[in-house]
C-alpha cells in the first residue's frame, strides 16, 4: 500500500526535474548566444566599412612560402583581387592583427601570402582547421565600386527596358493600325465595287437602248427603201438599144 502511494510522487518529481533541466539548458543557450553576439559586435570597428569583413577557415599553410590557404564562403569574394591587403585575427586575440596579401583565389578558396607569418604564429592560432576573421579595406573599396557599377547597369537596364516596352506597344499598335487600314480599304473596295457595278449596269442599259433605237431606225430605213423602190421615177421613158449589124450604132426605142 505504501509502495503504490509513493510511485505517483516519484514520477511527478522526475517530470519536474526534467522540466527544470530543459529550462536551465535554454537559459544557458540564450546567454551563450547573447555573449557571442556581443563578442562578434566587439570585433567590428565602427570606423571600418562592414563590407570589408569576412571569415574563413585555414585548410593548409606553408611556413617556407609564408602562405595560407583559406576556405571561404561569401558571394563578394570576386571583389578580392591579387595583391589586395587583408588583415586577419582569431577570436582569442582581437586586438592584434596580421597582414597578408592576396596571392590567388578561386570560387571557394583564398590563397594569402603573409610576410610575417612566424611573428603571427606567436599570438594567433594558425593551424589546419583554425577559424579566422578577416578585414580588407581594398575589398570594401572594390565592393563600393561594384555597387556604383551595378547602380549604373540598373539604370541602363531600366532605360533599355523602357525602350523595349515602347517598341512592344508600337508593335501592338502596328497590328491594330494594320487591322484598321484593312477594314477601311475593305469598306472602300466594297463601295468601289458597287459603283463599278453600277457604272457597268448603266453602260449596259445605254447599249440596250442604243441597240433598240438602231433596230428601229433600220426598220424605218427598210420601209423607206421599199417605198423608194415602189415610187422610183426614171429620167426617160425610152430605152437605149444597140443595132445588131453595127455595134457602134445605138438608138432609142
Amino acid at each position: 500500500m505504501m509502495t503504490s502511494f509513493f510511485k505517483p510522487s516519484i514520477i511527478l518529481l522526475g517530470i519536474k526535474i526534467f522540466i527544470f533541466c530543459l529550462l536551465l539548458k535554454s537559459f544557458f543557450t540564450f546567454a551563450g548566444q547573447v555573449d557571442s553576439q556581443k563578442q562578434s559586435a566587439s570585433l567590428i570597428n565602427l570606423e571600418e566599412p562592414v563590407s570589408g569583413y569576412f571569415s574563413g577557415r585555414v585548410t593548409t599553410f606553408n611556413r617556407e612560402l609564408k602562405t595560407l590557404k583559406i576556405k571561404v564562403e561569401f558571394a563578394n569574394l570576386k571583389y578580392l583581387n591579387t595583391k589586395d591587403l587583408v588583415e586577419f585575427w582569431d577570436e582569442r586575440n582581437t586586438n592584434q592583427r596580421c597582414k597578408a596579401y592576396v596571392f590567388g583565389r578561386s570560387n571557394d578558396y583564398l590563397l594569402l601570402r603573409t610576410p610575417e607569418l612566424a611573428s603571427c604564429e606567436r599570438f594567433l592560432l594558425i593551424t589546419s582547421g583554425a577559424y579566422l576573421k578577416f578585414f580588407s579595406k581594398d575589398l570594401a573599396n572594390n565592393i563600393e565600386m561594384g555597387k556604383d557599377v551595378v547602380s549604373l547597369l540598373i539604370k541602363k537596364r531600366m532605360a533599355i527596358q523602357g525602350q523595349m516596352d515602347l517598341r512592344s506597344r508600337e508593335l501592338d499598335a502596328h497590328l491594330e493600325r494594320v487591322n484598321a487600314v484593312n477594314a477601311r480599304y475593305d469598306l472602300l473596295r466594297t463601295k468601289l465595287e458597287r459603283e463599278w457595278q453600277k457604272e457597268l449596269n448603266n453602260l449596259e442599259e445605254d447599249r440596250v437602248q442604243s441597240l433598240r433605237l438602231a433596230k428601229d431606225l433600220e426598220q424605218r430605213r427598210d420601209e423607206i427603201d421599199k417605198k423608194l423602190e415602189i415610187y422610183k421615177v426614171q429620167d426617160e421613158n425610152m430605152k437605149t438599144d444597140r443595132w445588131s449589124l453595127d455595134s457602134r450604132l445605138y438608138y432609142k426605142k
